[in-house]
């Protein structure tokens, strides 16, 4: 499946589920973490997620933690108490449209 515009339309809820899931994570974390749940199938470009990262800063749905590691500076993204509940409507929102996917893909005729 590789970068293809399926998955990028929900690169915002991928992101927000892996920060609830996990807490705070870098940004490089968050590209391992997706990559190693889809088993490869799916790769998050540094392109693509920084962009990403700071639109939901700017929306108010994530805080950035700056820590210093290994002499270098990392920002950690984690979910604000409006990104929890954003997360909980998107990754809804996520689960009906995959529901109509199926159907439309998968339609149970025998329903008629």
């Amino acid at each position: 499946m590789g970068n293809s515009k399926l998955f990028k339309g929900s690169l915002n809820t991928i992101i927000l589920k892996m920060l609830e899931e996990e807490g705070k994570m870098y940004g490089y974390e968050i590209t391992q973490k997706v990559k190693e749940l889809t088993k490869g199938e799916l790769n998050i470009t540094e392109g693509a997620l920084y962009p990403a990262l700071h639109k939901l800063e700017a929306e108010g749905l994530l805080d950035v933690e700056v820590a210093k590691v290994d002499n270098r500076l990392r920002k950690y993204y984690k979910l604000t108490e409006q990104g929890e509940k954003e997360t909980v409507n998107r990754l809804a929102e996520l689960e009906d449209f995959i529901r109509s996917m199926q159907q439309l893909v998968n339609p149970d005729w025998s329903i008629q």
